[in-house]
């Protein structure tokens, strides 16, 4: 049975989600229509900027992203905390860079005076929109319902462009971070799409990658989102970082990519990426995951003990994925 979002989505389990969002019928995303001989590749452009506004206006991070054909990956990360620090002021500006906001809303900006009761009435929507700026289903509404009116105008048509609801998955450890990661910047390689990374067009991949080697300061003329920076040093709880070090990050996909691009699936050959060393998880099951992430674990990812757990918070006698947690994460020797 389907669940409502908002059992599905708590900071005080994990502030990391593996979202998806897919077209409905044979509407194009993204890319070359081959029935119609058209293309939208300039649609990718559009979410691209439109990712780009959300992540500086929302207490949303992205991690991770892939623009597909007809559906989309984003790995996201809930920083509510930042949204308690902002003024009033910084609230409303944020929310009218993508709503319309209230009129009493506009004049506060304009320094004009309002009544008692227009500042009644606007504090109740400060509030509500403090909330909702911190808030995983209104960060993927303001970037599903732009699309679609986007898409849906340029065709000439109406109603659904999008399935009823996005889905997600909640990532419990840095494990399930990584992996989620991997799989999202790894989809146009495994959709034969690109044969490495920086040639992975609308990744986050290709992105971390242009970090290493664009020293020379040109960057792209395209509007992208702003990345969850890696750690620089050897400390593990920077705040605002990813736990990871870029470089280990792109050795660890670059290295699972020439596996999936040359057809071979189940194991690490050579030599094994030191981030997976790090985690401590069964290569030849991790290697799995990342091709089938989706198929093997529906809401969250995590040890078995947090899928039992998380289970249980939400009334449930099980959750999908256990078997292959128990695989995926071995239990230590000694």
């Amino acid at each position: 049975m389907t669940r409502a979002r908002a059992t599905l989505v708590s900071v005080e389990d994990t502030p990391y989600y593996h979202c998806l969002g897919r077209c409905v019928r044979r509407a194009f995303l993204c890319g070359f229509d081959a029935q119609s001989q058209a293309s939208f590749e300039h649609r990718r452009v559009w979410m691209q900027e439109r990712l780009a506004l959300l992540t500086d206006t929302f207490a949303i991070d992205v991690c991770a992203y892939a623009l597909m054909s007809n559906h989309y990956h984003l790995v996201l990360r809930l920083a509510g905390e930042r949204s308690k620090a902002w003024s009033d002021r910084a609230v409303i500006e944020r929310w009218t860079a993508v709503y319309a906001g209230t009129d009493a809303a506009r004049r506060y900006l304009n320094h004009e005076s309002l009544e008692e009761a227009e500042n009644a009435a606007l504090n109740g929507h400060i509030q509500l929109w403090r909330a909702r700026l911190g808030d995983l289903s209104w960060f993927m509404r303001s970037l599903n319902e732009h699309i679609a009116r986007k898409a849906n105008a340029e065709d000439k048509c109406t109603g659904h462009f999008w399935e009823s609801r996005f889905k997600s998955q909640a990532l419990l450890d840095e494990t399930a971070l990584i992996t989620a990661m991997a799989y999202v910047d790894l989809n146009p390689i495994r959709a034969k799409q690109a044969i490495s990374i920086d040639a992975s067009d609308f990744t986050s991949g290709q992105a971390r990658y242009a970090q290493l080697t664009s020293a020379d300061g040109v960057s792209s003329p395209l509007i992208k989102p702003r990345l969850v920076p890696f750690i620089e040093a050897d400390h593990r709880q920077a705040l605002d970082h990813l736990p990871f070090h870029l470089n280990d990050y792109l050795d660890l996909i670059d290295t699972t990519g020439r596996l999936v691009v040359n057809g071979k699936r189940g194991f690490i050959p050579g030599h094994q990426p030191s981030l997976l060393e790090a985690l401590n998880v069964a290569p030849q099951h991790w290697f799995d995951t990342t091709i089938q992430l989706h198929a093997r674990y529906e809401l969250a990812l995590g040890t078995p003990t947090q899928l039992t757990q998380l289970a249980k918070r939400w009334g449930n006698r099980w959750l999908q994925g256990i078997r292959h947690a128990r695989r995926l994460y071995p239990v230590p020797s000694g």
